[in-house]
């Protein structure tokens, strides 16, 4: 699929802490803890339990969640298909990072072991 202008604007406007209720959902049904949602989180982003807490009570965006964020540098490791996007295609950085996050949590929720979430080579 395309991602458009529109898309990419409505995935940055989103509230950080709308989406974050259904990771934890998604991987909790799937038998995952909210801890090693937490371990993808900060692998990804460098924000532990404390900072993310204060970005859900802040309402950040998307946008500006991965503006404060300090992306891992092996970010760029995650390819895939989510929602219906190819990762790699994706050329606006927002939307890219945000899929980034979908795809490691699909990954949790799938119970893939978290060395390969966490692409340690």
């Amino acid at each position: 699929m395309k991602v458009t202008d529109k898309h990419n604007e409505r995935v940055a406007n989103m509230i950080f802490g709308s989406v974050y209720p259904h990771y934890i959902n998604r991987i909790v049904k799937n038998g995952r803890t909210e801890e090693e949602l937490h371990q993808v989180i900060e692998w990804l982003t460098g924000f532990d339990s404390k900072k993310l807490q204060k970005v859900i009570d802040d309402k950040v965006t998307i946008e500006q969640f991965f503006k404060m964020a300090n992306l891992h540098p092996n970010a760029h490791l995650i390819k895939g298909v989510v929602c219906g996007y190819r990762i790699e295609e994706i050329d606006n950085d927002v939307t890219r990072q945000a899929r980034y996050m979908d795809k490691l949590v699909d990954e949790l929720a799938r119970g893939r072991k978290m060395e390969k979430i966490l692409r340690k080579i």
